[in-house]
């Protein structure tokens, strides 16, 4: 009898939650074609249309139209570094309400190689992807694969790890690579140190990322079709920032990212330089926060008004059995889910979470089954879309401050970082003073609470 109820719960909770997805974006369309942008911009291939902004913070909700498709701001883009998500298709990303994902211009152009690239068409048709796309130049790698690189004015040289030979990347070279890919959004070849470098190496990379820039500028073939954004660096550096930041304005490119943070530097740095670099941007074109994924941070940065993330951390964590909930992360091959026949977030209306049960899924997972990771990809990409989709629906209806209280709330209940308390601040919201609901936040001294449910 007990089996029955929980079943009939299931069934109830599958009909309700189920068309949440369908009512949001239909929330959202009707917003876009009832009201008109309160600023633009428009280059060859890009128009930037921002229909909201939040009266407390710099969020803002936008419209970016793209050669492929006309994509949601804020948005978050999950990664496919060799054209795919892992145990994913392409119809299943739409059903998701992914806008656009990322290739890897590095791994691309390694394996399968830029001639296979160019005789497939491009990436769109290669993968079977009709919405938009964003391929990084491949200076990240300057960090991830140091070891394997050595980097001058005049590029970088790789050791490709498929075969060992020497490859050196070039800004033309990128450009070159990333104009055979055919994304929407192709990225400058920047020089990448980590966050952690001090001193003048940070400011040698900054410089040369502007020069490298100016020749990704001139070797971009595709300047109607592809749109070239480049990179603010500068490392922790607040006056190496503030020039990088206002060097690359002066470029009139179609949008722009920030980069070099999230490679371990202190969380109270990292929103210091995206606060910093979002101030001197135009507020006419789309902001790019480069590595960002953790639910906090997207809602902590959209206040600090970016409109684009990417992380590999939604199906990375998906490959260990972790599925994110609003609360963290929820360790499904724990013993203590073998027999619960609950979904893994009763608000969710994905695939996942209308089919499958936290026991069925910790049974694919200690048996080392791959549709477990496969299942839980889903969810954790449907979990990014949703969340975005509330950052939007409540820029809209300029009640930012009430969700991002609430959002922390459930996140941290009332002992939330410090950094975010500080930031949050920064965007005169006060966690600190208790709302109308009585929550209040005590500051923490802790970059990051993991909590595993």
């Amino acid at each position: 009898m007990k089996t029955d109820t929980v079943s009939a719960e299931l069934v109830a909770e599958k009909v309700i939650k189920k068309p949440k997805l369908a009512a949001d974006s239909e929330k959202l369309e009707q917003f876009y074609l009832n009201n008109k942008p309160l600023l633009s911009s428009e280059s060859p291939a890009l128009k930037f249309e921002i229909f909201a902004k939040c009266s407390t913070t710099k969020a803002r909700a936008s419209l970016m139209h793209l050669p492929h498709f006309t994509a949601q701001t804020p948005m978050f883009m999950p990664v496919g570094t060799m054209g795919t998500m892992k145990g994913l298709t392409p119809e299943q990303l739409v059903d998701l309400d992914c806008h656009v994902i990322l290739g890897n211009t590095y791994h691309l152009g390694s394996h399968p190689g830029q001639e296979i690239m160019e005789k497939a068409g491009g990436l769109h048709k290669f993968m079977g992807w009709n919405r938009g796309l964003l391929t990084d130049s491949g200076g990240f790698q300057m960090v991830s694969l140091l070891k394997l690189a050595n980097i001058t004015e005049e590029g970088v040289e790789f050791e490709n790890p498929y075969n060992g030979e020497k490859m050196l990347l070039t800004p033309e070279e990128s450009i070159s690579l990333q104009n055979t890919i055919g994304a929407d959004i192709i990225m400058q070849l920047d020089d990448v140190v980590s966050s952690l470098v001090s001193g003048p190496r940070v400011k040698e990379a900054m410089e040369r990322s502007i020069r490298w820039l100016d020749r990704c500028i001139v070797a971009n073939k595709n300047k109607t079709t592809q749109n070239l954004f480049p990179i603010v660096q500068g490392g922790l550096d607040v006056e190496l920032r503030k020039t990088s930041a206002s060097e690359l304005s002066k470029r009139e490119s179609p949008g722009y990212a920030i980069g070099g943070l999230s490679g371990g530097e202190s969380k109270d740095e990292f929103w210091r330089m995206v606060d910093i670099s979002t101030d001197i941007l135009p507020e006419n074109k789309p902001r790019y926060c480069m590595g960002v994924g953790y639910s906090e941070d997207l809602v902590v940065c959209s206040a600090l008004g970016v409109d684009m993330y990417d992380c590999v951390f939604p199906t990375r964590t998906a490959r260990f059995g972790n599925a994110l909930v609003v609360e963290g992360s929820m360790v499904l091959k724990s013993g203590k889910y073998a027999k619960d026949h609950r979904p893994i977030d009763s608000e969710c209306g994905c695939m996942t979470c209308t089919k499958f049960s936290r026991s069925f899924l910790h049974n694919l997972i200690i048996t080392k089954e791959t549709v477990g990771c496969h299942l839980i990809s889903i969810h954790n990409i449907a979990f990014q879309m949703r969340l975005m989709r509330e950052i939007k629906l409540a820029i809209m209806e300029d009640r930012y401050p009430e969700y991002v209280r609430s959002f922390m709330s459930r996140r941290f209940g009332n002992k939330v970082p410090l950094w975010i308390v500080n930031c949050l601040k920064s965007q005169n919201i006060d966690l600190t003073v208790p709302d109308e609901n009585g929550y209040s936040a005590v500051p923490v001294d802790q970059d990051i609470i993991r909590v595993n449910i």
